[in-house]
């Protein structure tokens, strides 16, 4: 059987990782030879610090074809990996096609597999944030509605796909990127090097990341959430912000400066490990990243999301991660509530860490029922 796996962005690359791993676990296990994954990258992620390195930590499987799509607008750069896609699935004809998340790469190769008659499976369906303007959303909702194999992370995720008249298909594994956290959290904090790198001391600082196209695209927003993290740094110790390619660029063309009178320090993106490091040392976690979030929940780390809502309520409900949007006062306001906050991974919410076994052990069983 032929699974053919579509990523593009980091945050594919580490939830992939768990499903490669399980299937060379089942292949060890069981002898069975005649499971193929074929891992196809399109290259919406070409910076060397978000594809390649992440590769190498993860010990995924080096893509056997790397699409080259790179950036633009959005309706371009789905285009163009529709295109290349269908041609690929076309010669290759897999059993399954596998996307993960919400990215341009996911609806891409969900839209060129639905068209080929071919069965796509959806890893991380059913979430919603309910904001049509995030291209995110856009990409999430068609996705599920093309899949035949709906893989949701927790109970609302079952919920909202109900409330869309999906029911077939819908399986209930828990969350993959519980399962790489817990994978490889002790690598990360007795290997990575980064606190003594960037000379800082657990506890003593705040990590943010700062992406989504609602914070850079509007620079407003921008300066009032760089003008938070300036502030916070003032006031509790210096502030990590590994800056993404496009907030660099976004700035640059605005003329958006961060004050050297700040203790925000600006690095480059870091590997996973890193991040894993940084995130489980942090005292606080700002970010606008799903996936940040969750791992700053994992990581028993509070966190202040730089958005209006959040696809995961689940940490907003059990009071570990409050929404404070873009607005200087109110992320200021969310750090001085987020001292209180006494985080703890609570069994359940996002699974037990076995994802990736439950999604492998579906595929098979429905290439065998077919």
């Amino acid at each position: 059987m032929k699974i053919v796996t579509i990523i593009g962005a980091r945050p594919q690359f580490i939830k992939a990782s768990t499903v490669s791993r399980a299937i060379s676990a089942l292949i060890d296990d069981t002898g069975e030879d005649s499971i193929q994954e074929i891992i196809v990258h399109t290259g919406q992620h070409y910076d060397g610090n978000m594809s390649k390195l992440f590769f190498e930590e993860l010990s995924i499987p080096a893509p056997q074809v790397n699409l080259n799509i790179g950036s633009g607008p959005h309706g371009q750069m789905t285009g163009r990996m529709l295109i290349k896609i269908e041609d690929f699935l076309i010669a290759e004809k897999p059993d399954w096609i596998l996307v993960y998340g919400d990215t341009n790469s996911t609806l891409a190769g969900a839209l060129a597999a639905a068209k080929l008659n071919m069965p796509v499976a959806h890893v991380e369906a059913g979430l919603r944030s309910f904001n049509r303007r995030m291209p995110e959303e856009l990409n999430r909702v068609m996705t599920d509605h093309l899949a035949r194999l709906l893989f949701v992370p927790n109970d609302t995720a079952v919920h909202n796909l109900k409330n869309e008249g999906i029911s077939n298909g819908v399986v209930q594994c828990g969350d993959v990127m519980l399962d790489a956290f817990l994978f490889f959290k002790e690598k990360a904090i007795t290997e990575s090097e980064i606190l003594d790198r960037l000379n800082i001391t657990p506890g003593d600082f705040c990590l943010a990341t700062l992406h989504r196209q609602e914070n850079t695209d509007d620079a407003g927003r921008l300066a009032s959430i760089l003008s938070a993290f300036e502030e916070i740094s003032r006031r509790g110790g210096p502030v990590i912000l590994p800056m993404h390619p496009r907030t660099r660029k976004v700035m640059q063309e605005n003329k958006i400066c961060i004050s050297q009178a700040s203790d925000v320090r600006v690095i480059q993106p870091v590997g996973y490990l890193d991040m894993i490091k940084l995130e489980s040392h942090a005292s606080l976690v700002l970010t606008d990243s799903g996936g940040v979030q969750k791992e700053a929940y994992f990581a028993e780390v509070p966190c202040i999301t730089l958005r209006d809502e959040t696809e995961w309520v689940e940490t907003v409900a059990a009071g570990v991660n409050i929404l404070a949007g873009a607005d200087k006062k109110a992320i200021i306001e969310a750090c001085e509530q987020a001292k209180s906050m006494n985080v703890k991974l609570k069994a359940g919410i996002y699974g037990d860490g076995s994802a990736a076994e439950i999604i492998v052990q579906n595929i098979i069983s429905s290439i065998n029922e077919r």
